[in-house]
């Protein structure tokens, strides 16, 4: 009985489907990894959403007073013994005064930035895991003066004011030296982080979503902002020309 040989591929063929795949695999790679940081970008706004919940639960039950968050700069949660740390910490995280009104530390991370070679502080870079949000320094700090904290409820206009939004440090609190406005038309904001910058290293860890560019000093990216009427929205990359320095304030003061 005669019996019909498989046809085996010849070595161009394998080249060929080779070659074809590889094409494929380049053309889909970009794709998949948009879509990958979209789904990244989306846990991180939701996660802002999150926190804006919990802050504005914990001004209900405060006179409208956010926690004075003064003496917390760091991005520690808990101390040697495992317990949560003061909100008089000055190496605590921001958010420990609020953890009472959210489900979990966790919800302070954001998984766009999760691949950090290192902090602004000498500390283990997996700390960002659980805090990767800056806090307007403003929430709590009367811009006119005065020691005593501010009243949310004086702030006529929740909707155009920054509670906190994507950064690289867990307090943002020098104006333009690391807030997004600038000192003027043509000026730069995020001066500690441009180039000659004391901690121009960081830069690329503020607009750090869907980012566009390998520059030092450019991604062509975008920021995530929680406001204090508890939405979130999205701030690409900019000088500051188009961020009025009342965002951060409450004021219509310049």
């Amino acid at each position: 009985m005669n019996r019909t040989s498989p046809t085996a591929f010849t070595l161009i063929e394998l080249l060929v489907v080779i070659a074809v795949l590889a094409v494929l695999m380049a053309i889909l790679m970009p794709s998949l990894q948009r879509a990958k940081e979209a789904a990244r970008e989306t846990v991180c706004k939701s996660n802002l959403r999150s926190i804006g919940l919990g802050i504005t639960a914990y001004l209900q039950d405060n006179d409208s007073k956010a926690a004075n968050s003064g003496t917390t700069n760091g991005f520690f949660w808990y101390d040697s013994s495992g317990d949560l740390r003061s909100t008089h910490d000055r190496d605590a995280y921001w958010g420990v005064a609020y953890v009472r009104y959210l489900p979990k530390p966790a919800v302070f991370g954001c998984p766009s930035y999760r691949s950090v070679a290192e902090l602004i502080y000498p500390d283990d870079p997996k700390l960002v895991y659980e805090a990767a949000y800056g806090l307007n320094y403003y929430l709590f700090h009367d811009p006119k003066g005065g020691n005593s904290i501010r009243s949310a409820a004086l702030i006529s206009h929740q909707g155009q004011f920054i509670v906190a939004h994507d950064h690289v440090e867990p307090k943002v609190e020098q104006d333009s030296a690391d807030m997004f406005f600038n000192d003027g038309p043509g000026t730069l904001n995020l001066t500690h982080y441009r180039q000659g910058g004391q901690r121009a290293k960081f830069y690329r860890g503020i607009f750090r979503h869907a980012v566009r560019s390998n520059e030092e000093f450019q991604t062509g990216g975008r920021a995530n902002i929680l406001w204090l009427d508890t939405h979130v929205s999205s701030l690409h990359e900019t000088t500051g020309d188009d961020v009025p320095k009342q965002w951060y304030t409450g004021t219509t003061e310049r």
